[in-house]
């Protein structure tokens, strides 16, 4: 398999993250059945964490690197006793792709005018905003910035306007 892009490699650290491993390599190493879970892993998830429980570094990096060949997997990233591993899938790779963009698709209507609304709360902005050609008053009045909104809504005064200490000199 060819070697992952920079960009590729950390996007798929990232969706790594949140994973567990799902093999586990004890005493023994890479045995067969060891490798055909592996393989079995990958077939199933693409993407794949393997933990190792040996403690030579060197050992677990020549690992990775044996069970990429041996599998025909991208290494992705390899951090303490886990191992990432990613190799595509091409039946799921099949049914990821969307189906093709119609050729003679209508072009979208233009807009004119405002536009709608999409709730409530932004049509009585709208409805009071100066911006948008409105000559209602304004909703605030001053004050405490969500007061005067909310005070429109529910018939209450709005706040006064609140008042700073003069600085001493």
């Amino acid at each position: 398999m060819e070697p992952l892009s920079p960009a590729a490699r950390r996007n798929l650290r990232a969706q790594a993250h949140p994973l567990e491993p799902v093999v586990t390599v004890g005493h023994h190493g890479l045995t067969p059945p060891v490798l055909h879970e592996i393989d079995v892993a990958l077939l199933a998830h693409e993407l794949i964490k393997v933990r190792v429980l040996g403690d030579d570094r060197g050992a677990r990096a020549a690992m990775l690197g044996e069970v990429a060949a041996a599998l025909d997997c991208a290494p992705v990233q390899h951090v303490g006793k886990v191992l990432v591993l990613w190799r595509p899938n091409p039946e799921k790779a099949a049914a990821r792709k969307p189906a093709p963009a119609k050729a003679a698709a209508a072009p979208a209507p233009a807009r004119r005018g405002k536009p709608t609304p999409v709730d409530a709360v932004r049509a009585r902005r709208r409805a009071t905003s100066p911006a948008w050609g409105s000559t209602a008053a304004p909703a605030s009045t001053g004050g405490r910035r969500g007061a005067a909104r909310h005070a429109a809504t529910t018939g209450a005064a709005p706040a006064p306007p609140r008042r700073r200490r003069p600085r001493d000199a």
